[in-house]
């Protein structure tokens, strides 16, 4: 794809959405942590119910290890996966008091040592908290950035780096969230409303199935 087509993608996108931000609720690195680990095959919505109680009682790794795994589990049982979830928030809780002092690392490569953190969410924590410049993939942004054009690829990880190639410097911070955005409520996986899309003539999955 031509470098001035995706810079009219994301300016279109950003005109649409002129403040992207992430739909998790968080205070800090570590709730943001908690909250991505939780949203894994589950909704932002879901998450955001469950994580306004639980952010009350245990807003630290030290006091979510107080509350231990069965109390946390009461908490977040509403949530799909919670026996694994619950077992990947205490031990990465673990993991942060004893390997990082603490504190959340801010690199991937470390992320990636957490229990219950991928690539995709990894690369959450660096956007949002470390204000680095990556792209993370979930189903929305893998969908959205095939169906426009912006890449062609089998796999989460391809995806990342192929957007990484293509997508100017300036629209690099923001992208994966304009895209998650416009995949959630407008080029759905089921139904996209391609009739309210700004990007539809700069969209291959229109102009092949529509034009």
């Amino acid at each position: 794809m031509k470098t001035e087509v995706v810079e009219s993608i994301f300016q279109n996108l950003q005109n649409y959405i002129p403040t992207p931000s992430i739909e998790l609720n968080y205070y800090d690195s570590y709730t943001l942590l908690v909250a991505v680990i939780l949203s894994a095959q589950a909704t932002d919505i879901s998450v955001n119910k469950v994580t306004s109680e639980l952010f009350i009682v245990a807003p630290t790794p030290q006091k979510m290890l107080a509350l231990g795994k069965t109390e946390l589990k009461k908490y977040i049982k509403s949530i799909g996966l919670y026996n694994s979830k619950a077992d990947y928030i205490i031990d990465m809780s673990k993991q942060i008091i004893c390997d990082f002092g603490g504190k959340i690392p801010n690199t991937i490569e470390q992320l990636t040592t957490l229990a219950g953190v991928g690539r995709k969410s990894a690369n959450v924590i660096l956007n949002v908290i470390f204000n680095q410049p990556t792209i993370a993939v979930d189903t929305h942004v893998f969908r959205v950035a095939n169906r426009l054009g912006l890449c062609e690829t089998k796999t989460p990880k391809d995806t990342e780096f192929a957007l990484m190639k293509v997508i100017p410097k300036k629209w690099i911070k923001n992208a994966h969230i304009l895209l998650v955005l416009h995949g959630r409520y407008l080029c759905k996986a089921k139904n996209p409303n391609c009739s309210k899309c700004t990007l539809k003539k700069m969209c291959n999955y229109f102009n092949k199935n529509f034009v």
